[in-house]
């Protein structure tokens, strides 16, 4: 019992090790500044918007991760957060919430 149980502890470790490494390692290839997250929004084609992370908390905001949820799941294609609506409303969305900020 106690093998297995530092077996464990050793295979969580390695994978966090792992993990790190690679998170580190997209992090430091994205482009992204530090406070933001990069968002594909658009219908058919998709574009890459780089928003501040302070816009994931406001209502509106979080009305269409809700949508992105129901469509997408937690499997997005673009491999970051995909936005379910069109490229003009999302670029009204950002600024607005640019301009109440």
């Amino acid at each position: 019992m106690g093998i297995q149980l530092m077996g464990i502890a050793h295979a969580k470790q390695k994978l966090r090790r792992n993990l790190s490494a690679k998170i580190a390692s997209v992090l430091a290839t994205s482009n992204v500044p530090r406070g933001h997250i990069a968002v594909y929004a658009g219908e058919g084609y998709r574009k890459r918007f780089v928003i501040p992370i302070a816009f994931l908390n406001h209502p509106l905001f979080q009305e269409l991760l809700n949508r992105a949820e129901e469509e997408f799941g937690f499997d997005h294609p673009m491999g970051g957060i995909t936005i379910p609506c069109s490229e003009e409303c999302f670029v009204s969305l950002t600024s607005f919430l640019s301009s109440t900020s």
